[in-house]
């Protein structure tokens, strides 16, 4: 099985969600994020996923076109009020919206705190996703 979770820039929402998921799902389950328009991962969302014990430090963005999504079972897409990219397949489509916490706080500290909140929503959503397919 292969997961996709899509994000516009690919450096918060949906690389939270590939950390997340490669430590909630089974390792035999393939689990890749992406963006339409990629750009590179945010510290707040390296520090929030260090809290919590899971690393993507190592992540990179990845643009959508970079990736082999002949064989994908799951899209997921995260944007809430931006344009999501779109996927054309046969995959299993999901839209989980989430504000982006990039865009949240005016200070650095209000900022991480809404990278924390959406990191747990995200979990949550896992969570619930994983018990339910």
């Amino acid at each position: 099985m292969k997961i996709v979770f899509l994000c516009v820039a690919n450096s918060a929402r949906s690389q939270m969600a590939e950390g997340l998921a490669r430590a909630l799902v089974p390792p035999s389950i393939e689990v890749l994020s992406a963006g339409s328009q990629p750009t590179q991962v945010n510290p707040h969302a390296i520090q929030a996923m260090r809290e919590i014990g899971i690393d993507i430090s190592g992540h990179v963005s990845k643009s959508i076109d970079q990736l082999d999504l002949s064989d994908v079972d799951f899209v997921i897409t995260l944007c809430a009020d931006e344009v999501c990219p779109a996927f054309i397949g046969s995959a299993q489509k999901l839209h989980w919206p989430f504000p982006d916490p990039a865009s949240q706080g005016s200070s650095d500290l209000e900022r991480l705190q809404a990278f924390r909140t959406v990191r747990d929503q995200i979990k949550e959503q896992l969570i619930r996703w994983n018990s339910n397919k």
